[in-house]
């Protein structure tokens, strides 16, 4: 695979609010048992509960150094949960509104909106922010200025919803354990145009894209928009609450960590050593221009991914694995959870995933070959090209405070039986070992090369591929002979 790094040139002095806790759940019926029960990423994520006590060290000629180095997008980020002293009375106006009960999905983008991923959007789309998103994939404000949104995130309701809310400007949002989520108020309702909104996302209408059929298909044919207030935090627990920092967190453990750059690496699946040298490379370059602690982002997507994707508990275990084996160092990465659900969008989607990064402060993006893309749902082909991703983010409205660098593909290099950056001129000595291929390892019990994988971050996938054929295997009906 082949990787590039976005560029931030610039700094910036953004102020930024306090990090925001969370209380309570709204995914009660969700839970899993915790994975972590020693080193849960401890060095990476604990800081928010210790920063007063952990001293750091400034770089020698650095002073103190604030990472808000981009700003987010519309100036500052929304922060849309509602203050605690006012939730009684909200909580109490709620209970009278009509209701939109949120499917998990919808959860997971109420949770993206009220963080500020999507700054300065501050709720589900209206038709006008709908259209521009839909068609340009940027959003015009009030100042002229534009903001790149190439993902539409609305909510759709059905047609008796639709009645039942009748004339009422603003709407109570309940969680799919019926619990109250928040408000959507001057709310606006129009047509949900689903075939278009398909077209103009994917590039395709063919049976078979995950999201679509998650969410879209099934879909009312109505989209609600309006100003979004969230009644509380929104939390899982499923044991990895603690890695799902908001934009604003991550930027304050950026500046306790005193970095002067941050870059970001987005996932869906297992870290191997092919994505470590990428992201250690990337750190070396950086020194090489000048920066004295760059930071990385290592930060996994957690919301809706598709069937045989590895689910997020098991990604985040072994990536515990990967920097208990110092394949990645603790002390420069950060490691948290993305929240946005997966839309497999390719070029479209990897400027979302870019956009709200910014959001994060994170000044550098990393993106790899085909970014969010996925294998042609009826043709045996990639979707979309695999260099399109890349060449698009360095032509997308809104995105111009990023620049590109171009990385080599990088595959197992038999000889020196290590990951290494692909050399043409002896091809035959190296092997490209994709996603697929390395599931299959895992589910066939097989060991990929050495120098593959760390030996911790395998044995987790080799676990998770038995434990589910064990689950399988008991969940055959049992055959009774004559």
């Amino acid at each position: 695979m082949s990787f590039t790094i976005k560029l931030q040139l610039t700094t910036s002095t953004n102020a930024y609010c306090n990090a925001t806790f969370k209380k309570n759940s709204y995914f009660s019926k969700f839970q899993s048992k915790p994975i972590y029960h020693s080193n849960p990423l401890i060095q990476v994520l604990s800081f928010q509960e210790k920063m007063s006590s952990l001293p750091f060290s400034s770089p020698k000629g650095i002073g103190t150094i604030k990472s808000s180095l981009i700003d987010p997008d519309g100036g500052s980020l929304v922060d849309l949960v509602v203050p605690e002293r006012q939730r009684a009375a909200k909580i109490s106006e709620a209970e009278s509104m009509p209701k939109v009960k949120l499917s998990k999905i919808d959860l997971e983008w109420v949770h993206v909106i009220s963080e500020g991923w999507a700054s300065p959007l501050r709720g589900f789309m209206r038709e006008n922010e709908y259209l521009q998103s839909l068609h340009f994939n940027c959003l015009r404000l009030k100042d002229g200025s534009v903001v790149n949104m190439s993902l539409p995130i609305v909510l759709a309701i059905d047609d008796e919803t639709k009645e039942k809310i009748g004339g009422s400007t603003d709407v109570a949002l309940t969680g799919p354990n019926d619990a109250l989520v928040g408000i959507l108020r001057r709310i606006e309702i129009f047509k949900h145009h689903k075939e278009e909104r398909i077209a103009r996302t994917w590039g395709t209408i063919a049976p078979g894209l995950p999201y679509v059929e998650e969410v879209i298909t099934s879909a009312g044919n109505w989209l609600v928009g309006g100003d979004l207030e969230v009644l509380e935090p929104i939390i899982y627990n499923d044991g990895l609450d603690r890695y799902r920092l908001s934009p604003q967190q991550l930027r304050k453990e950026f500046d306790h960590r005193q970095a002067d750059a941050v870059f970001a690496f987005q996932l869906r699946n297992p870290v191997h050593n092919g994505h470590a040298l990428l992201m250690n490379d990337t750190r070396r370059r950086l020194l090489a221009m000048g920066y004295k602690n760059p930071i990385l982002l290592l930060h996994p997507l957690g919301g809706f991914t598709k069937a045989d994707d590895v689910p997020l508990d098991v990604r985040m275990e072994q990536h515990s694995k990967v920097l208990e084996d110092g394949v990645l160092d603790p002390a420069t990465t950060v490691v948290a959870i993305f929240p946005s659900p997966m839309h497999y969008a390719g070029p479209t989607e990897v400027q979302w995933h870019a956009k709200a990064r910014i959001n994060a402060g994170a000044n550098f993006y990393i993106v790899g070959r085909d970014p969010a893309g996925m294998g042609h749902p009826t043709e045996k082909r990639d979707l979309y090209d695999p260099d399109h991703g890349k060449k698009v983010l360095s032509m997308a409205p809104g995105l111009e405070k990023l620049n590109i660098l171009p990385f080599r593909v990088a595959a197992y290099d038999t000889v020196e039986r290590r990951m290494a950056f692909f050399d043409p001129s002896r091809a035959k000595d190296f092997l490209f070992i994709s996603g697929t291929k390395m599931r299959a390892y895992a589910r066939n019990g097989e060991n990929p090369p050495d120098g593959f994988m760390c030996p911790g971050g395998w044995e987790v996938l080799v676990k998770y591929y038995k434990s589910l054929q064990a689950q399988e295997a008991d969940e055959k009906p049992t055959v009774l002979s004559a």
